[in-house]
């Protein structure tokens, strides 16, 4: 199902132009080191180590000897920690090798491979592009699998709802599983129905068949992790339906899927200690006579009865059935990914995705693993009096509050209702893109969080 080879390390000690990243505060030292021949060019053509500025200097012959590549200021909250991956997208063909001096070697490799990603299904295959020798010291193995599991995920959000429904969201976890030899399980037809009423409500209207994939790895006593992400393939919102330019980037609307794919990715290539299960309900929240209504009263596999406030809030019921299968094998820790709410869009921005927990210990963990991995969440309060906004005066609760505030907290605190076992519950709402391309992170489809889920569980779990 990926759509083009992901970018690879060159092996360690493999000849490459060199690349000395620098910032503000080691210029001028670096300056006085350069031959009176560059240092004049230099001059000449304006250089100063901004953040993304980049100066080829020349050879005796000609040929490009050396690259200098700015980083601006390295210290403080401003700092990019994937800078470098800006340069595959700067530099000429080539084979390239950084500088000892400048830069985080392991941060400069990962951020280099995640900038050089191309989404290429639709388009002729680009020509060569510069590679980089892997660092001596880094693992460049660990490197390419986070960058491969990154590429298949963004392939996953970016491919077109035309190309990409709920049987292809199976395929690419059915592929998943060979490769790491994992058990899964689909349930479809009669059985989603009886089983999971919620998902199957959902994806009724759509002729592409509603299913929950249940994926697990991993030794049976080992410590249990769930992982549930939300695949909707494609959202117009239901009979409430969106307006067109509310439905452009609903491919993405399976972002939470994609991540939850790209972790388990992550950590079944790395063997970490845990058994791990995926539960991703794959739907089309679609119109036609067959789609559920604004004021349905739906069960749900936990018994409760749901109020339909909105039928363009799908994703959250969906979930609900998903979490109840995950709660009840009370998981150590359960995670679930979301393309859920425009409101934290609204707080946080495309960049930041919120995460919402009770566990104090997971949150603070779950915070300084987004600042290790430079994959950055904020936490909002899961503020239990704002639970009355879902009341209904039909059924246990709505799926929608009944005003215009908190629609981000609302949300979290629907989830909650399904999974109430597990205090261990950390819920990712997430944009699942990147508007504008930056450093390491083309625009497009992105899978916001995973690489910080990885950390987490590798230095819970890790061997």
């Amino acid at each position: 199902m990926t759509n083009s080879a992901p970018p690879e390390l060159l092996p360690a000690g493999t000849p490459g132009i060199p690349v000395r990243c620098v910032g503000t505060a080691d210029w001028p030292a670096l300056e006085a080191s350069l031959s009176p021949v560059h240092r004049a060019y230099l001059k000449a053509t304006d250089f100063a180590p901004k953040a993304g500025r980049l100066a080829l200097l020349p050879g005796a012959d000609g040929s490009l000897a050396r690259v200098l590549f700015g980083l601006g200021e390295t210290e403080g909250p401003g700092r990019d920690r994937l800078a470098a991956g800006r340069l595959p997208t700067l530099l000429p063909p080539g084979r390239y090798r950084l500088e000892e001096a400048g830069i985080d070697p392991a941060e400069a490799a990962l951020a280099w491979l995640l900038g050089s990603y191309r989404f290429g299904r639709y388009r002729a295959a680009p020509g060569e592009r510069p590679r980089l020798v892997a660092p001596e010291g880094v693992d460049a193995a660990e490197t390419g699998r986070i960058a491969a599991a990154v590429a298949r995920g963004r392939d996953l959000i970016n491919t077109p709802a035309n190309d990409l429904g709920p049987a292809e969201i199976e395929a690419e976890a059915r592929d998943l599983a060979r490769r790491h030899g994992a058990e899964i399980a689909v349930v479809e037809g009669a059985a989603l129905a009886r089983d999971f009423p919620l998902v199957q409500a959902v994806g009724a209207a759509s002729v592409r068949a509603p299913r929950l994939i249940d994926l697990a790895w991993g030794p049976e006593d080992a410590p249990r992790v769930t992982l549930v992400g939300k695949g909707v393939a494609f959202d117009t919102g239901g009979l409430d339906i969106k307006p067109s330019a509310g439905m452009l980037l609903m491919k993405k609307d399976m972002g939470g899927a994609a991540a939850a794919l790209s972790a388990a990715d992550m950590v079944m290539g790395a063997g970490l200690r845990l058994r791990l299960r995926v539960i991703v309900p794959a739907v089309e929240n679609a119109v036609s006579g067959a789609a559920f209504r604004p004021g349905d009263v739906l069960a749900s596999r936990a018994g409760l009865r749901v109020e339909i406030g909105n039928t363009d809030a799908e994703g959250r019921l969906i979930l609900a059935d998903a979490l109840a299968l995950a709660d009840a094998d009370e998981p150590e820790i359960l995670i679930d990914f979301a393309t859920l709410t425009g409101a934290a869009r609204v707080a946080l921005g495309p960049d930041l995705p919120a995460f919402f927990t009770e566990d104090e210990d997971l949150a603070a963990a779950v915070a300084a693993a987004g600042l290790e991995a430079a994959d950055l969440v904020w936490r909002l309060p899961l503020h239990a009096p704002y639970a009355r906004l879902l009341d209904s005066k039909v059924a246990d609760l709505n799926n929608v509050s009944g005003g215009p505030f908190a629609g981000a907290i609302t949300a979290a605190l629907f989830l909650r209702r399904f999974a109430p076992r597990t205090r261990a519950h950390v819920h990712f709402d997430l944009y699942g893109w990147n508007p504008s391309t930056k450093a390491g992170r083309p625009e497009g489809g992105e899978v916001q969080t995973a690489r910080l889920v990885y950390g987490l569980l590798k230095s819970r779990y890790g061997r």
